[in-house]
């Protein structure tokens, strides 16, 4: 277990956008473990209905509310830390950029195997486990350097006002993402 997961996450709703990043953050982790577990259960059968869904929790976080999480960041917190003009600061947001392109790349090749689980198909179990381990490692990694040094920076960048506004933001983007997908294709703006 990650030492960085050892207190419980702050409570999303306060108001204050670093609060949901690092819900966000936990999440992820609990997830991540959650496939590792789901992992280990592939050797005992076809996926039952609790593994599926389990499955299908873990694909729609990597495939949204992660991409929204790194959207946030790159949004709000990179442009505080570099506006600091450090360069060892802005050397370590560079490498969370790059971190960002990487994860969506691991997903992106490991995706169509939590698919394949969420939906009751076989999968190719080796590709699955070497998958979710790079996927975890790249993770925690990244977590633990936006946690330990970006986060406490761009925190102490930010007016209280500011970190809640950045809240509220995010808030409602993502409330305006959800319910777009929601929508059924040609729906928006047309009515019969």
């Amino acid at each position: 277990m990650s030492a960085m997961r050892a207190t419980s996450p702050p409570p999303a709703a306060s108001g204050d956008g670093f609060s949901a990043l690092d819900a966000c953050h936990h999440k992820t982790l609990d997830l991540l473990d959650e496939l590792s577990r789901l992992i280990a259960q592939l050797g005992q059968g076809q996926p039952d209905a609790a593994m599926r869904a389990s499955a299908a929790r873990i694909a729609l976080h990597f495939s949204t509310t992660a991409r929204e999480h790194h959207e946030d960041e790159e949004r709000h917190v990179f442009p505080a830390v570099v506006a600091l003009g450090q360069p060892g600061m802005v050397e370590a947001v560079l490498r969370l950029q790059q971190d960002h392109d990487r994860l969506e790349e691991e997903w992106f090749d490991l995706a169509p195997q939590v698919q394949a689980l969420a939906a009751g198909r076989r999968c190719d179990v080796p590709a699955l486990r070497d998958g979710a381990a790079a996927l975890a490692a790249l993770y925690h990694d990244h977590i633990a350097l936006e946690e330990s040094f970006i986060y406490p920076q761009a925190q102490g960048a930010m007016p209280a006002a500011g970190r809640r506004d950045m809240g509220r933001e995010m808030a409602a983007r993502h409330r305006a993402e959800r319910a777009a997908r929601r929508l059924p294709q040609g729906s928006v703006g047309s009515r019969t």
